[in-house]
């Protein structure tokens, strides 16, 4: 029962502090009308170190396995790839979001709940902010590719999506 009260307001107060005042209007002039605030490359690939588009090729094996083992110790407890847990099922997010947006929210996750009107619309669904884990950009290269690996696998043998929202179900 502690722990249920000590969470309750844990996450109360992560909420009003993610709410934060509302200079959406002020923003939104300076990013083009969006209402955000943010530029329209940071609306596409989130809020974090990575500022310029990257250029993707093939898979990397190598980097594969280091991120599937990188993905099991740090992002597990609370992903699975196909199934909704803490966290939403991982296998397709490289066909919903940028690679650029992937690794910004995992170098960057308290900053792209608080500011990235995305983020927060997942937050508003799973009620958990994404911890985050002090990884360097390399390691987060290796869960990206790791991502990009089990999305094509899973387009490759037909396994079907897990809506990211409950109300996307079908």
């Amino acid at each position: 029962m502690k722990q249920f009260i000590y969470g309750t307001l844990l996450l109360s107060v992560f909420l009003f502090i993610a709410c934060g005042s509302d200079d959406s209007a002020k923003k939104g002039a300076k990013a083009g009308g969006n209402n955000s605030g943010l530029t329209d490359f940071q609306l596409k690939n989130g809020i974090g170190p990575i500022t310029a588009k990257l250029t993707l090729g093939e898979i990397d094996v190598a980097k594969v396995k280091k991120g599937a083992d990188l993905f099991v110790q740090k992002c597990s407890p609370c992903h699975k790839l196909d199934k909704r847990l803490v966290g939403p099922a991982l296998r397709y997010v490289s066909f919903r979001r940028t690679p650029e947006y992937i690794l910004n929210m995992i170098l960057n996750p308290t900053g792209m709940v608080k500011d990235h009107p995305e983020a927060r619309k997942v937050l508003g669904e799973y009620l958990s902010p994404m911890t985050d884990m002090h990884l360097t950009p390399d390691q987060a290269k290796e869960i990206l590719e790791y991502i990009r690996s089990v999305g094509k696998e899973g387009k490759e043998n037909n396994i079907p999506e897990v809506p990211l929202f409950r109300s996307s179900a079908k």
